[in-house]
């Protein structure tokens, strides 16, 4: 088990904020919400909830993904925004830079995935018992051994991205759980970026798109691209 150290600066980015929901963006090595042990009190939610009392956390990322959040400012909200994820009605782009070259510029990738419950939080494809997952991906660029990918996930199971780019020869740079000693060290964190959502707003319907850039100074590729 790693040692939790969350990063404090900036405590809290916000990217958008009304009266019924949020957009956050967190950072790598910070938890979604808070963990079972007193030393993972620490989260994006709990730091929201200080400074927006009864926020309600909609999804999560991975505490290694960097990236965009919505939390709801109220039960009905929550109700609304959970119903759009639930819907697939929200569209999510992230951005990975992986091990390799894929052979093409695109493709899916529909294998089923279940927790590895003697390794969790590890995940794993399973063709009995996995629940359906499905992976849309582009090669956006390639230097040397590493590629950048747009990733962009149709179902939202746990670790689905990481599993999948690794199931097919590409793991993502820096992972701690899927990447082979190369690609481990190729990277300081986890490559993994949740870059934009576009969904409805739930109270006044009016469409809304929120992007967030990964971190140039990791993600070189990206910073080459001006993505």
């Amino acid at each position: 088990m790693r040692e939790y150290r969350p990063p404090t600066e900036p405590f809290l980015n916000e990217i958008y904020a009304d009266d019924t929901l949020l957009v956050l963006d967190k950072p790598s090595g910070l938890l979604s919400v808070p963990g079972r042990a007193p030393e993972h009190a620490d989260s994006l939610a709990s730091r929201v909830q200080q400074r927006y009392p009864g926020a309600m956390t909609v999804h999560r990322l991975d505490m290694d993904t960097s990236g965009l959040i919505v939390m709801a400012r109220h039960p009905i909200a929550h109700r609304q925004l959970s119903a759009l994820f639930q819907q697939r009605r929200v569209e999510k782009t992230y951005y990975a830079e992986v091990w390799g070259e894929p052979a093409k510029d695109a493709g899916e990738i529909d294998l089923p995935l279940i927790c590895d419950w003697p390794n969790r939080p590890r995940q794993k494809v399973d063709f009995e018992v996995g629940k359906p997952s499905l992976t849309h991906w582009e090669k956006v660029a390639s230097a040397g051994h590493t590629s950048l990918i747009r990733l962009t996930p149709v179902t939202g199971r746990s670790h689905q991205l990481r599993v999948h780019m690794a199931a097919i020869g590409h793991p993502i740079l820096g992972d701690p759980f899927y990447a082979q000693a190369q690609a481990l060290a190729a990277a300081p964190r986890l490559l993994l970026h949740a870059a934009s959502l576009s969904f409805a707003h739930p109270a006044s319907d009016a469409p809304l798109q929120f992007h967030c850039a990964p971190d140039t100074d990791l993600f070189r590729l990206c910073a080459e691209h001006q993505l």
